[in-house]
């Protein structure tokens, strides 16, 4: 595909500087004009944690030499690059492919999967020592190295004051992983993310009994930043779910990572109308219980989830460590090896109310949480198949191994609109995810 240089800036062959014009000076929109253009929308006044203290604006004041229109992976990574932490709106057409290369293509000389199969079996390493202390040519070190490959091409990240969105129903990313990364005021919105897959996991022999395979590249990771809002995305394994996956050393080839991570002190986040399906481990927010993490984390991560669906996920929607975490208005709806929705983890802080469960029969109400650490919750109002739910009691009374403790501590108020429980599935299911912004 062609591309061309429009006002110092990268776009693809699908947009003519003209209609770039005309786009990033409103122009174009003036059949609405009362109505502000999705890619200058803001974050609105008390919508979560992430319209707390300055706001979340994005880049909805870039100037117009600040919009860019791309179509490939090259062209959207070079955008993110120009023009720095000045405001920015990068429009996204059509399905970006970061999965373009193969696996091949990042090996470095040398690396061969049969000789790290070979030399890391249960049978001839064991189960009591990691791969950490490997040499850089052992098949470890050579691995380690193909993985460096992969990780600096498939990552993006985005600067400071930047809006990133989808134009109209198809726009998205395939295996690309965005890092937004110890900056301040992003907006992702109206995007497809179908999961990296992570061309070379690390077997960890230690981890669990029977070892496991682990891998890297989250779909969106919030690492450090603050005011952030996610908005009408779309998260999922796409062509490539776990099902589909090999098995050595009789576990599960896991290529998958997170779909979004919340971690290292991020806070004011704001989560609206997003889907997340079809995945495993699904959103982490503080990633690790050490003293260490917790002297980064402990006072952050605050995060708003409303009105987004969970659908056929195993795990983690969320898992909370440290974190003020308000959940209200979303629809849980569980299917195949569902293990738990909340994740009550180091001195989290979740609130989670107004909100619907879908459980098929053979489910347990009680698997809705999942206590990983003594920290007490707020649970009310919530809604499981159509009834009224203590969530708290029923898990006490299914689990009495984990008993959880109510009262989160604290009452959140950065809300706007707070729909009915029972209505959450029908707003939700027909409102939520790419393609369907307003």
């Amino acid at each position: 595909m062609r591309t061309q240089i429009c006002h110092g800036r990268v776009i693809g062959a699908l947009a003519g500087c003209t209609a770039l014009v005309l786009a990033a000076t409103g122009t174009a929109q003036a059949a609405a004009p009362h109505r502000t253009a999705p890619d200058r929308q803001v974050l609105a006044a008390h919508d979560g944690w992430g319209s707390a203290t300055t706001g979340t604006t994005g880049g909805a004041a870039a100037d117009s030499a600040h919009v860019y229109t791309v179509t490939t992976w090259d062209e959207f990574k070079a955008a993110l690059a120009d023009g720095g932490s000045a405001p920015k709106i990068v429009r996204v057409v059509g399905t970006i492919d970061a999965d373009g290369p193969s696996c091949d293509s990042f090996a470095v000389p040398g690396y061969d999967f049969a000789a790290y199969l070979a030399t890391y079996s249960p049978e001839v390493w064991g189960h009591s020592t990691n791969l950490d202390n490997e040499p850089d040519d052992s098949p470890e070190g050579l691995r380690r190295a193909s993985q460096a490959q992969q990780d600096a091409y498939i990552k993006a990240y985005v600067p400071a004051n930047t809006t990133v969105i989808g134009v109209g129903r198809n726009a998205g990313f395939k295996g690309a992983s965005l890092q937004i990364k110890s900056v301040d005021n992003v907006i992702v919105r109206n995007l497809a993310f179908e999961s990296p897959l992570d061309c070379f996991p690390q077997w960890d022999p230690t981890d669990t009994a029977d070892g496991n395979w682990n891998s890297e590249y989250d779909s969106a990771v919030i690492y450090g930043a603050t005011h952030v809002w996610m908005d009408h995305d779309t998260f999922t394994d796409g062509d490539h779910p776990d099902s589909t996956l090999p098995y050595y050393f009789g576990r599960i080839y896991e290529q998958h990572d997170g779909e979004l991570d919340i971690v290292k002190g991020a806070d004011y986040v704001t989560a609206s109308w997003n889907v997340f399906e079809d995945h495993d481990k699904t959103i982490l927010i503080g990633n690790s219980d050490s003293a260490s993490t917790a002297a980064v984390d402990r006072g952050h991560l605050k995060v708003t989830f409303h009105h987004n669906l969970f659908s056929h996920l195993v795990e983690r929607a969320p898992r909370v460590r440290f974190g003020q975490v308000d959940s209200y208005n979303n629809h849980f709806v569980a299917g195949d090896g569902y293990g738990y929705s909340y994740g009550i983890g180091m001195e989290s802080q979740l609130v989670a109310e107004h909100n619907a469960f879908t459980l098929p029969a053979g489910v347990g109400t009680g698997s809705v949480l999942k206590k990983w650490k003594e920290a007490p919750l707020t649970a009310d109002d919530n809604y499981v198949n159509g009834e009224l739910t203590d969530l708290i009691a029923v898990h006490n009374t299914e689990v009495p191994g984990e008993i959880l403790q109510s009262g989160a501590g604290w009452t959140p108020t950065l809300r706007t609109r707070i729909d009915p429980a029972r209505a959450v599935p029908r707003i939700v299911d027909r409102a939520a995810g790419a393609g369907r912004l307003r």
